[in-house]
């Protein structure tokens, strides 16, 4: 197993992305072999300085670096050497088995999108978050920002993408799916939803259990919520703030801590047909750890594979 991670990519690095590295092999019993990717000079120093075990990585240098405001499109072409670009081409090529970066999200997007592609039958790709729930478990919110208007068809995908990273990376079985609206009553809700819940609902591969409310998000009425990503993103930057006011607030608090977005890493792309990660611009190592972790659980569970296996379900019914 070997995981890909740019080193140069988010607001600390590199020197978050190594300590993060550090944290990883030091916490994590594995044989992952990690591919770091990003400029020699700068990562020398900072890995000798972690006293790492050199056989459990490999270095990639890089002399360039995608920048969080540069036109995704326009620097990929423009900076073939970036540490986001040799990353897609080391994954294209198989030489690594997963790809991480807290770099230029746009970036990654046009990425995983165009070099990796789509796994068959997938019309769109999508991206999640975590929802810590009052009871103490972990729901599933999709999608977050990169599908602003979309199709019933589209939320259905979500749902069957949704349901299985549930199932084969957060242990869920059988894992509830509901669909975000303003009441919970079928029939509720605008054109999108209306349109929506009668697809979900005879969708044999999932779990529907109908709409759910705003003030159902946090409990555990659904494992898997599903919406448009402008819905999404609002619902996600909203309980982002929560650990920021009760860390301003100087508010001590286990359920507040919970929506510390470095306890789960970074987000996957799912549908698209390789393991890509996503991470915050501003990660630290705590999150560069998880984001490892998580390509590792995604790698061995073959999550990839079930996925495939759904969609042909999907595309023969």
């Amino acid at each position: 197993m070997r995981i890909g991670l740019d080193m140069m990519g988010g607001d600390y690095a590199p020197a978050e992305a190594v300590k993060g590295v550090q944290l990883f092999l030091d916490s994590v019993a594995t044989d992952a072999h990690l591919v770091l990717i990003g400029d020699e000079q700068a990562l020398t120093p900072l890995l000798e300085g972690a006293q790492l075990d050199q056989s459990r990585y490999t270095v990639v240098h890089s002399s360039q670096v995608i920048g969080m405001n540069e036109h995704p499109t326009k620097a990929l072409k423009e900076k073939p050497q970036s540490s986001i670009s040799i990353g897609f081409h080391l994954l294209q090529n198989k030489k690594i088995d997963a790809f991480i970066s807290a770099g230029n999200t746009g970036a990654m997007m046009v990425g995983a999108i165009y070099s990796i592609k789509l796994i068959e039958g997938i019309q769109r790709p999508t991206i999640s978050t975590i929802l810590p729930r009052e009871n103490g478990s972990l729901g599933l919110l999709l999608d977050v920002g990169i599908n602003a208007d979309c199709k019933p068809e589209n939320l259905v995908q979500f749902a069957i993408l949704g349901s299985l990273y549930s199932q084969y990376i957060m242990g869920t079985s059988s894992p509830k799916v509901g669909l975000l609206n303003i009441g919970e009553e079928e029939g509720k809700g605008n054109l999108l939803a209306q349109a929506t819940y009668p697809l979900l609902k005879e969708n044999t591969q999932l779990n529907f259990i109908g709409n759910v409310e705003g003030r159902d998000v946090f409990k555990e009425t659904a494992d898997v919520i599903v919406c448009e990503g402008f819905t999404g993103n609002v619902v996600l930057k909203m309980a982002e703030s929560f650990h920021d006011v009760a860390v301003r607030r100087n508010i001590k608090d286990e359920y507040f801590d919970r929506f510390d977005f470095e306890q789960y890493g970074g987000t996957p792309v799912l549908g698209v047909a390789e393991p890509v990660i996503i991470g915050h611009g501003i990660s630290g190592a705590r999150a560069f750890s998880n984001m490892i972790n998580l390509a590792k659980q995604m790698i061995e569970s073959k999550l990839l594979e079930k996925i495939r296996e759904s969609f042909v379900v999907t595309n023969e019914s």
